[in-house]
């Protein structure tokens, strides 16, 4: 089941071979794929292996999400608490005031 093709042998993969198994083939050099098949087989190789991805685990102590979602959203709403003062408000004609256009941390000659 071999065909030659400008001199190299393209093989006829045997059925259920999976994508990795044809490109683990290919590096080691055992077959050559036509481009045809080795771009088939590198569009395939993401839906045949799954990725390695995280997952978190959370233990709710017997509460279920939907009542830990709601805690969340209610603590979202209320004002945060800073222990410094709020800063002094400063007149609006302090404001319209153009801000300085150096930066301290550049050199100035």
């Amino acid at each position: 089941m071999e065909e030659r093709k400008l001199g190299v042998q393209l093989m006829v993969l045997p059925a259920g071979t999976t994508a990795k198994q044809a490109l683990e083939m290919v590096y080691r050099g055992e077959i050559v794929l036509s481009p045809q098949q080795m771009r088939a087989a590198i569009e395939c190789l993401q839906f045949e292996n799954p990725k390695v991805s995280a997952v978190a685990v959370t233990h709710m102590d017997g509460q279920d999400f939907a009542s830990a979602l709601e805690r969340a959203i209610e603590r979202s709403k209320q004002p945060p608490l800073l222990n410094a003062p709020a800063p002094p408000e400063l007149p609006a004609e302090e404001l319209k005031k153009p801000f300085p256009n150096y930066r301290n941390n550049l050199r100035r000659y």
